[in-house]
């Protein structure tokens, strides 16, 4: 089983979209649950997490929302990343056969804007799994989902993410938080 964790700040309409899209997850039994951390929304986020069934923290501490989890992996996501394709099945082999973490492949439809080619992408742009033990090994309460990802050797999934940039009108999510 897997849990999401998704770090939000007035994305609303981005967290809907990626909420949508684990609905097929869930369905399958491979989503046990998802884990919204706020950082101050004013918008509808609270309501949207809510409607969805999600925990939603707005004091947390990430090394107690990692033990908390119910999922024996974890996946990171930006709020409006979009798994597609056949994402269920393959996450589903994935984290029965396998130890080390892993990314989502870039989107092929979605290439990034010349601008973002020249810098480098965010720490989440293509998620981020890993197993819930080597979470609760890292993690503190003065971090965040992105301290999480840094200095580990992925592998990539053939499933593509469509990136959150895309359902942000091509801003940067993570500026925002």
């Amino acid at each position: 089983m897997l849990t999401i964790i998704m770090e939000t700040r007035d994305n609303e309409v981005e967290l809907a979209q990626t909420l949508s899209v684990l609905v097929a997850g869930a369905v399958e039994g491979l989503v046990s649950d998802v884990i919204i951390l706020d950082h101050g929304s004013t918008d509808g986020s609270p309501h949207i997490a809510d409607a969805a069934g999600c925990r939603f923290c707005v004091d947390w501490d990430l090394g107690e929302i990692v033990r908390s989890a119910r999922g024996d992996w974890l996946m990171f996501l930006e709020p409006g990343a979009r798994p597609i394709g056949r994402w269920v099945d393959e996450l589903a082999e994935y984290v029965s056969l396998n130890d080390n973490p892993a990314r989502f492949s870039p989107s092929r439809l979605h290439k990034r804007p010349l601008l973002k080619r020249l810098s480098r992408p965010a720490p989440l742009e293509a998620g981020f799994l890993m197993r819930k033990r080597d979470a609760v090994a890292v993690a503190r309460s003065d971090m965040r989902l992105s301290d999480m990802t840094n200095g580990r050797a992925v592998r990539k999934l053939a499933t593509e993410l469509v990136p959150a940039w895309v359902a942000a009108g091509n801003r940067a999510v993570g500026e925002r938080l």
